[in-house]
């Protein structure tokens, strides 16, 4: 995003419109957008807030258009073609049977609007998770932004990229639940922004929640809130190559 200084008439009807705090005043009293904190959402120019069009739209090449495709709906990932955070997440797991019997998948939900995520942010926490053995899910975007899935580094020319959120996703076995949120509470002190957990298993046949996943979550003091997703046979696996 660019806000042309030449048709800026000094409003700054559009910087409570920037979720990320990126647009300020210059000493030219212009509206200006710092490029390091913008997460390319487009928020400032689809408000249609300036009276004089001033807000304008780049052609953004890579890796600075990683911003724009996780941070909008109408911009898919070339890898993908998930619009937004790129990923359908755990709630497909009807359609793509990512998670069996005994396995337990996580999101790890990280950004939100108004904090965003840098980037070097989630590549420690992918690469804390790496250390430990975990299977990084294949048809995520961030996925595909790792140089390298045995230790979850990221690719060299993206790491100083800043989102609006990225959604780091991941398989393993539920009996390993302890030492994966042990190691996600201690490297969520080492990171400058949020995220929320998710957690994706399959129920018991008499739709109870497995007793190692609530006794794991009571055992770690972490609070709960379960949401079932009732597969009524209209979805079918994805056909494999």
């Amino acid at each position: 995003m660019k806000i042309n200084s030449e048709k800026c008439v000094g409003c700054a009807l559009c910087i409570p419109y920037c979720p990320e705090g990126a647009i300020t005043m210059g000493k030219d009293r212009k509206a200006t957008i710092n490029r390091d904190k913008c997460i390319e959402c487009a928020v400032c120019y689809n408000s249609s807030i300036c009276p004089v069009d001033a807000i304008e739209i780049e052609t953004l090449e890579y890796p600075r258009s990683v911003r724009e495709a996780f941070a909008t709906v109408y911009k898919t990932h070339s890898q993908t073609n998930v619009p937004g955070r790129g990923t359908e997440e755990m709630k497909t797991n009807d359609v793509t049977g990512r998670f069996k019997a005994g396995d337990v998948g996580f999101s790890v939900d990280m950004g939100r609007p108004g904090v965003g995520v840098d980037l070097v942010d989630a590549e420690k926490v992918m690469m804390a998770l790496a250390k430990i053995g975990v299977e990084f899910e294949p048809e995520n975007p961030i996925t595909f932004l790792m140089k390298d899935k045995k230790t979850g580094e990221l690719k060299d020319d993206v790491r100083q990229e800043r989102v609006h959120s990225c959604i780091p996703e991941f398989k393993t076995k539920m009996e390993r639940m302890p030492e994966i949120l042990d190691t996600l509470k201690k490297v969520s002190e080492e990171i400058n922004t949020v995220f929320s957990l998710g957690c994706c298993i399959r129920l018991n046949p008499d739709g109870t929640i497995p007793e190692i996943v609530k006794k794991t979550l009571e055992e770690k003091n972490i609070s709960y809130y379960p949401n079932a997703k009732t597969n009524v046979g209209l979805g079918k696996p994805k056909a494999k190559d």
